[in-house]
């Protein structure tokens, strides 16, 4: 395998992360009570469409053709939690839980690209730039569940 094709392949994974989370994010939005969460939610949704979009730029750019879909697993974690939200009606507490949960996921895996010495010194700092926009997100999720839960760790 070629440095390309490793690139392109750890690319792909994380487009495919990030366009579950862009969807797991417009999902949070929609079944959101607080207007402000929604919006929120709505933001970090389009700046993950606009992460997956620069990842998928540079995959066509290495020759690749780039993902354009979430996971297969996001897909049937998505029907689940339609069908749980459509059983019963779901406090903003429990999307912000959810929210946040996703967003370990995808910092994860963000964090092990990162750890990948087998990728070319420019997909290294096209990962690292996304991750800044990762973890941001991350890290207001996570404060945000602590704050709804009453702790301050």
């Amino acid at each position: 395998m070629t440095s390309t094709d490793h690139d392109i392949k750890v690319l792909n994974t994380l487009i495919e992360t990030t366009i579950d989370s862009a969807e797991g994010y417009g999902e949070a939005a929609k079944d959101a009570g607080n207007t402000r969460y929604a919006a929120s939610f709505q933001q970090r949704a389009a700046e993950r469409r606009q992460l997956a979009l620069r990842l998928q730029q540079q995959v066509s750019s290495l020759g690749g053709k780039p993902e354009d879909d979430g996971s297969v697993l996001a897909k049937a974690h998505r029907m689940f939690v339609e069908l749980r939200s459509k059983m019963s009606s779901k406090d903003d507490t429990a999307i912000v839980d959810e929210v946040e949960r996703g967003e370990d996921h995808i910092k994860a895996k963000y964090e092990h690209a990162l750890e990948d010495n087998d990728v070319t010194a420019g997909t290294r700092s096209l990962i690292n730039e996304a991750y800044v926009t990762v973890k941001s997100g991350h890290d207001q999720m996570r404060d945000l569940k602590h704050a709804l839960h009453g702790s301050t760790h």
